[in-house]
C-alpha cells in the first residue's frame, strides 16, 4: 500500500512539474534597445560616462570671507546623482627619481593648530562648489602657507559608476584611473 501511495505521489509531482513549467504566455512587447557598446569594454565609455575635473587656484583672504567659490561651466552639466568631490593639493615632494611629485588629499581636511583648528571644507549644488576654511582658530591669524596659493581638484563623478564599483574616493589617483582622465586634460580655471 505504501508502495502505491509513494508511486501515485510521485506520479502528481511529476504531472505538477511538467505543468508548471511548460505553460506559457504571450511574448510582451520588447524592451527598448540599450547603448551600443565595444568589445572588451565596461560599457562606461562614451557619451554615457561624463566625468570632469577642474582645477582651480586662489587665495583665502578676509576680502571673500574665506571662501572660494567656482561655478561649473555652462558645458557641464551636474546631476542630482553625481558625486562632487574637491581634493586639495596637500604637499609636493621630489622622489628618489627626481621627479616632482603631487599629494592630493580628498576634502575635508582638519589641521590642528596651537591657535585651534583649522579645517578645509566644501559643499556644492549642481550649479557650483564653495570651497571655504572653518574651525575655531581665527582665520587673520593664518600664516600664509595656509591661505595664499591654494590649489583644489573639483571631480565630477558620476554616481551611477562610483557605486557600480568598489572605488575608494579617498584615493586620488584611483579617482582618475576611474574616469580615465590623464592630468593633461584637466580644465584649469582661473579665478
Amino acid at each position: 500500500m505504501k508502495n502505491k501511495i509513494f508511486m501515485l505521489w510521485n506520479f502528481v509531482f511529476l504531472i505538477s512539474t511538467v505543468l508548471l513549467f511548460s505553460c506559457e504566455g504571450p511574448a510582451g512587447p520588447p524592451g527598448p534597445p540599450g547603448t551600443p557598446g565595444q568589445d572588451g569594454q565596461d560599457g562606461l565609455d562614451g557619451d554615457s560616462f561624463l566625468g570632469s575635473v577642474f582645477e582651480i587656484q586662489d587665495n583665502f583672504t578676509s576680502e571673500n570671507n574665506y571662501e572660494l567659490f567656482f561655478e561649473f561651466p555652462e558645458t557641464v552639466e551636474v546631476f542630482s546623482s553625481d558625486i562632487v568631490l574637491v581634493y586639495i593639493l596637500w604637499e609636493q615632494y621630489t622622489d628618489s627619481y627626481g621627479e616632482l611629485l603631487d599629494v592630493w588629499r580628498l576634502l575635508p581636511q582638519t589641521v590642528f593648530l596651537e591657535e585651534g583648528t583649522l579645517q578645509y571644507n566644501y559643499d556644492y549644488t549642481y550649479y557650483d562648489v564653495l570651497i571655504f576654511l572653518d574651525g575655531t582658530i581665527d582665520f587673520a591669524s593664518l600664516l600664509p602657507a595656509e591661505t595664499d596659493n591654494q590649489v583644489f581638484r573639483i571631480v565630477v563623478l558620476p554616481a551611477d559608476y562610483a557605486q557600480s564599483k568598489s572605488l575608494d574616493v579617498s584615493d586620488y589617483d584611483a579617482v582618475m584611473k576611474t574616469l580615465r582622465i590623464d592630468h593633461e586634460n584637466i580644465i584649469k580655471i582661473d579665478m
